[in-house]
């Protein structure tokens, strides 16, 4: 069992670093891929991340550092603009396994969800609503836009999660391997620094 859930953790990281996918259609696609039961066990998220960290150093290592950058400047540029709304990053983008083709997640934690789609109007910013699963599997609304990323003379999706403004005490909690699964403003300033070329 343990040999099924690490071929389809290997055949979703090439799907998540190749196509974009995220990780639970990944996955999904990778059973089906592999010809196993649709009842198979999947791997959790942590061995799927293992296996992306896997294949980017291995097939991507000189195009992906440049790739990630680019898209943590386009999140820091959305996340000034939001400042108002407590904007978090989160995803891969975060972590540090995104490439040119993921899209960017973020978290704004305000007291007034139309607040946030106001202000996107009032930038003639134009965007689709959506609810997605949030922090604690209830569903939160979520703004989609594409913004255009010059340093890869590319689109990117950026996604906005509304949550309630005393929602990112519990966001905030370190995940299963003692990392904090978003960050502010000031941490992605920070990465950046750190990771300047």
């Amino acid at each position: 069992m343990q040999d099924a859930q690490l071929e389809i953790a290997a055949t979703a990281a090439r799907m998540v670093v190749e196509e974009g996918l995220e990780y639970g259609p990944a996955k999904k696609r990778a059973v089906k891929q592999l010809g196993l039961p649709q009842r198979t066990r999947l791997p959790d998220n942590d061995l799927l991340e293992e296996e992306v960290r896997d294949y980017i150093a291995l097939f991507c290592a000189d195009t992906q550092p440049a790739e990630l950058r680019a898209l943590r400047e386009l999140a820091l540029v959305w996340m000034q603009r939001l400042e108002a709304f407590r904007p978090h990053l989160g995803a891969a983008v975060w972590h540090g396994t995104a490439t040119r083709l993921s899209d960017i997640y973020l978290q704004l934690f305000c007291d007034d969800s139309k607040a946030a789609e106001i202000a996107l109007i009032d930038h003639g910013v134009r965007y689709t609503t959506g609810t997605v699963p949030g922090l604690h599997g209830n569903g939160v609304d979520v703004l989609s836009l594409h913004s255009r990323c010059d340093a890869l003379q590319e689109t990117v999706g950026v996604h906005l999660m509304i949550y309630a403004h005393d929602d990112v005490r519990g966001a905030l909690k370190p995940d299963s391997k003692g990392r904090s699964p978003r960050g502010d403003i000031d941490a992605v300033k920070r990465v950046l620094m750190e990771s300047k070329p």
